[in-house]
């Protein structure tokens, strides 16, 4: 399992990332240990969660269930410090009851409970507690929040970090103009900056126009190739199963932000050169984004079972030539 640096923190971390969202909901316990096991056996140490992980899958969750199943975990096998653990705050909701089955997201994200000092405080508390450490090793702000201060915020991060609840913090679905006030309020204040950016990005890219507050664009990916301080964590590599099922690619709400002409060529190229390798789409997928340099940045894998994770582990040895990639590269509207 190969590392990249994250930031400029000298830290080394795992390029292919475990996310845990479903781990104790969609994921049962059984499986959710034996994938846990199976990554650390690969080698693998990066672990993803979040408080609010995971209310959607069933009326009877109400967030917190990811978090409480990776403390069973590391109190049965006593490898905590075997990880890099990443949780987030500041997308919790109180009241699902406004939320569930709620298709408008914009619904949905104004009853986060946002980033707020005594709410980030609160919240990161409560995420040790269910996860039965006295520290994370990354804390993201789970969703931007305009309507705190960023001193607010950024203040009470630096108290976290101070205290030894976080060795550092993160940011999660902004923009990237955003992401820059962010590193110069913490810069003049003496405060911990983001060391890493965790946004929707995968091979497919978005539609011209589509909102892309939390999927990488060509913007974004410029501002990362010049600050390279800051590493992006890639979520939803695989766009929910899409590079290999149609009716994904179709009918899945998380392909709203894709479609046209270029979408389908990319899909097209996938189709085509994951045929000829004698692969899957989302193995080819998953390779692409490891071999990827300018900028370089951490894959989040998120599979609800051990035979989906197994299916996926075989990206982590292709490779792809020169031609490959330059194939790929090109492809498109």
């Amino acid at each position: 399992m190969k590392t990249v640096p994250l930031g400029q923190t000298g830290e080394q971390v795992s390029q292919f990332a475990l996310g845990c969202m479903l781990m104790g909901t969609a994921a049962d316990e059984k499986s959710s240990y034996a994938i846990l096991d199976r990554y650390l056996e690969d080698g693998g140490t990066f672990l993803d969660t979040a408080n609010c992980y995971a209310w959607w899958p069933d009326p009877s969750f109400r967030g917190g269930e990811s978090e409480s199943l990776l403390g069973r975990w590391f109190a049965r096998t006593g490898r905590r410090d075997e990880v890099f653990l990443a949780t987030k705050g500041g997308a919790w909701i109180e009241n699902l009851d406004l939320v569930r089955d709620q298709p408008d997201l914009s619904v949905t994200r104004g009853q986060y409970e946002g980033a707020g000092g005594d709410t980030l405080r609160r919240a990161l508390d409560d995420s040790l507690r269910r996860l039965g450490t006295d520290h994370v090793d990354l804390y993201y702000v789970h969703a931007d929040d305009r309507n705190t201060p960023l001193e607010e915020t950024l203040e009470a991060l630096a108290g976290m970090v101070a205290a030894g609840k976080t060795r550092y913090v993160g940011w999660s679905n902004v923009r990237s103009w955003r992401l820059e006030r962010i590193r110069q309020l913490a810069d003049r204040h003496g405060w911990p900056a983001p060391v890493a950016l965790q946004q929707q990005h995968s091979y497919v890219r978005p539609h011209p126009g589509t909102d892309t507050l939390s999927i990488v664009d060509d913007e974004q990916l410029d501002y990362l190739r010049t600050n390279d301080d800051v590493t992006l964590v890639a979520y939803s590599p695989i766009l929910k199963g899409s590079y290999d099922d149609l009716a994904k690619r179709r009918d899945h709400h998380v392909m709203e932000a894709y479609p046209g002409a270029d979408a389908e060529a990319r899909f097209a190229a996938v189709t085509e050169l994951a045929g000829e390798l004698g692969v899957t789409g989302t193995q080819l997928v998953l390779a692409w984004l490891l071999h990827q340099r300018d900028p370089q940045f951490v894959t989040l894998f998120g599979p609800r079972t051990p035979e989906q994770y197994v299916a996926a582990r075989p990206a982590l040895d292709l490779a792809l030539t020169d031609e490959h990639l330059a194939r790929l590269a090109t492809a498109g509207a």
